[in-house]
């Protein structure tokens, strides 16, 4: 029986655990590993019980980027079929919130999906890079406008027209990672983080997901205009009645899911 391209565990309630699992490649990205997250990430996303998810690699990578392989026999098929472009689109969508432990090399496309990912947390031995530029060619899964949001421009320019490797320390300075902790720590402060947002109302962690997302993808007016847009769609929720009446009640709020 073949193995599974992306393996799934569920740690604790609330959290699924996705390993990206091509050790042999690095977890390179083929278009049957995107199919298999796409279609896990589809599972968590229509089962209530699921606050978040957390996505790792097995062996030495998080994800090695492309599959050369594929791109080599198949040209630029390999990256505009509307399949493998289905795939991305679906990982992007997802609406709950998702967590990066980035374990070893984060690169090219690797690093694309990590930055897709709310929160990245990188092991002190991860790398990022955007090694495209060194093959004749250069991010093309979002790399060009996610990085430069995060890092600045000057040094998303660098990264993407020098290719050079990013350690974790550096990349938790420019703010491509939101923490950098020891090799052993990386899945448990992972899982720390997931625990503590699984807690919270599944029905609303959506809706601050959007508001922070909509900073990115509008000038300030537009995002205020869907920030209180959402904040009055939230309101309607069971659950943000009962964290307030648990709040004037002073005891922990009791979450429904609705």
């Amino acid at each position: 029986m073949t193995e599974a391209l992306v393996r799934t565990e569920e740690p604790s309630p609330g959290i699924r655990l996705l390993t990206l699992n091509r050790p042999e490649k690095l977890n390179a990205l083929s278009k049957a590993l995107l199919g298999e997250l796409r279609d896990l990430l589809a599972i968590c996303e229509a089962d209530a019980g699921v606050g978040c998810v957390v996505l790792t690699g097995a062996g030495r990578a998080f994800a090695a980027g492309a599959d050369i392989s594929d791109m080599l026999e198949r040209g630029v098929a390999s990256y505009s079929d509307p399949e493998r472009l289905a795939c991305w689109r679906a990982i992007e969508g997802f609406s709950k919130p998702i967590i990066a432990a980035v374990n070893g090399y984060a690169l090219g496309g690797g690093l694309e999906l990590a930055l897709i990912c709310d929160i990245i947390l990188a092991s002190e031995n991860a790398r990022f890079a955007t090694p495209e530029i060194k093959i004749g060619s250069f991010p093309g899964d979002g790399g060009t406008q996610r990085l430069p949001r995060l890092v600045g421009k000057s040094f998303a320019m660098q990264m993407v027209l020098t290719g050079e490797m990013v350690d974790a320390a550096l990349a938790e300075r420019k703010g491509l990672v939101s923490e950098a902790v020891a090799p052993e720590r990386l899945l448990p402060r992972a899982l720390e983080l997931a625990a503590s947002i699984a807690a919270k109302s599944v029905a609303i962690t959506p809706y601050a997901k959007r508001a922070v997302l909509a900073a990115f993808d509008t000038d300030l007016k537009s995002g205020l205009e869907i920030e209180h847009r959402l904040t009055v769609e939230a309101f309607a929720k069971e659950d943000r009645v009962e964290g307030l009446r648990a709040f004037a009640e002073k005891r922990s709020p009791v979450f429904k899911g609705r």
